[in-house]
């Protein structure tokens, strides 16, 4: 991923909507693109290429 942890800090600490995969702040309560409180936190295991 990253090479520096704030760099990490900043792309993993999100909350993904459920309805449109949309990514919101960490503060978020709805989804700002279609509303929806239907918000998880972005998931923090690297996946790998391949």
């Amino acid at each position: 991923m990253a090479r520096f942890p704030e760099a990490t800090e900043r792309v993993l600490n999100r909350k993904v909507c459920m309805k449109c995969s949309a990514t919101n702040s960490v503060r978020a309560k709805r989804c700002r693109r279609c509303g929806s409180k239907e918000l998880r936190l972005k998931s923090k295991e690297i996946k790998a290429k391949g």
